[in-house]
């Protein structure tokens, strides 16, 4: 188990070591300034005030790359336009490749692969070894196609 999640158990050792070390550190600090203060430590207040450092830290660090790294993933992955540029413009390409060669049956295929793909939709499934992947341009004669 550690070997298949070994990445995920060391960053939560990070993880641990370093809130453990900051609260550590934190409650030297706090002893510190009491002192000087004239004053005794008290647990309540340490707690109070490590917890809105956490939480402060937290929002502006880890929540920020959380939502930098998940959320870009997540528009990347239902297809944000932005994310699909690159995407668009190749099969632009192969679009005009397929009518250039394909004749009269090119705009049938390339409606088919289309619809089969959710060109228009949105996501797309993961298809690479269906039938109409495996398939895909058959219907043109003339067309070279590997089986």
């Amino acid at each position: 188990m550690f070997r298949k999640y070994a990445y995920g158990w060391i960053t939560l050792g990070f993880f641990l070591g370093s809130l453990i070390l900051h609260w550590y550190f934190g409650w030297l600090s706090f002893i510190e300034e009491a002192q000087s203060h004239g004053q005794a430590p008290e647990v309540a207040s340490y707690t109070n005030e490590m917890l809105r450092d956490t939480f402060e830290n937290w929002q502006s660090e880890f929540l920020q790359l959380l939502w930098q790294v998940l959320g870009l993933a997540y528009f990347l992955y239902i297809g944000s336009p932005s994310s699909k540029e690159n995407d668009d413009r190749l099969e632009a390409k192969l679009d005009a490749v397929l009518r250039a060669v394909g004749g009269d049956k090119a705009d049938f295929v390339i409606e088919k692969i289309d619809k089969e793909y959710e060109r228009e939709t949105g996501h797309a499934p993961h298809a690479h070894g269906s039938d109409v992947s495996r398939n895909a341009g058959r219907e043109i004669e003339g067309l070279a196609v590997k089986a």
